[in-house]
This record gives structure tokens, sequence and C-alpha cells, in this order.
């Protein structure tokens, strides 16, 4: 019983977060202006498969923005080859994420979020280069690049 609910907590989590944003949609809403992909990242919290973004192998100048409310998150600037499959950046922009604990089955990691509509980018490590020593490791489906 006792494995069942620890379960159930850990699965509702996501759910269980009341934050309020300056930019909200239905589930509904949502599911008509996101892809698949890009909804089950924002809205679920889900992780794409690494090395499937096509925003890995983007080189030009630019920026990143929410693919879900188009608030500018990621310069082109901080972009980095991690090695990891993801889109990684070693600093967000100004006032463009929030960040929370996730202690997931995995361990406390630290989860980044749209600061205007709460969408799910992905997680922030310590390993990153200089000069923050962070790994901003992104989903590239929450992400949309214009060139400069």
């Amino acid at each position: 019983m006792h494995r069942r609910l620890f379960l159930l907590t850990i699965l509702a989590a996501p759910m269980a977060r009341a934050d309020t944003f300056e930019f909200t949609l239905t589930q509904a809403e949502w599911r008509a202006r996101l892809s698949d992909t890009a909804y089950e990242v924002l809205r679920e919290e889900a992780t794409e498969r690494p090395h499937t973004s096509p925003l890995n192998l983007e080189k030009r100048p630019g920026t990143y923005h929410c693919a879900g409310c188009d608030l500018a998150a990621f310069s082109s600037r901080t972009k980095y080859d991690s090695g990891t499959g993801w889109p990684s950046f070693w600093q967000p922009l100004p006032d463009a994420i929030r960040t929370r604990e996730d202690g997931g089955l995995f361990g406390a990691r630290t989860e980044v979020h749209c600061r205007r509509c709460g969408g799910h980018f992905g997680h922030v490590f310590e390993d990153g280069p200089k000069p923050t020593g962070l790994r901003y490791c992104m989903n590239g489906a929450a992400l949309t690049f214009r060139p400069a």
C-alpha cells in the first residue's frame, strides 16, 4: 500500500503544482498550440530523446524562445556543445527562467521552467563551462530559434 501511494505521489507531482503565470491557456488550448512532443515536454515535464532536436546543430547567431509563449530565454552566445544530445547553454537571458527542485526517482535535480508560462525546459547542472560553471540542458522541443 505504501509503495502505491509513493508512486502515485511521484507521478502526480507535476500536476499538483499550482503556480500562477502571466501567460496561461487551458489544456485544450495548449494542445492546439503545441506539437505532441512540445506539449509533453512543456506541459507534462517529459524529456525528449537525446540527439533528436534540430536545435542541437543550430550554429547561427540568434535567440532561443519558449515554444509555449515565445519568451526569449537563451542567447546563441551562451550555447555550447555539451555532448549530451540536448541543446545546452551556460546562462539564460535575464528574468527568463525560474527553477525548482525536482525530487524524482533519480535524486534531486534542478528543473528549469519558463518564467512567463511555466513551461518545462529541462534541468540545470553544475558541470558546465566557465564563466558560470552551469549547464542548462534544455529540451529542443521546448524552444524555438530566431536567427539574428
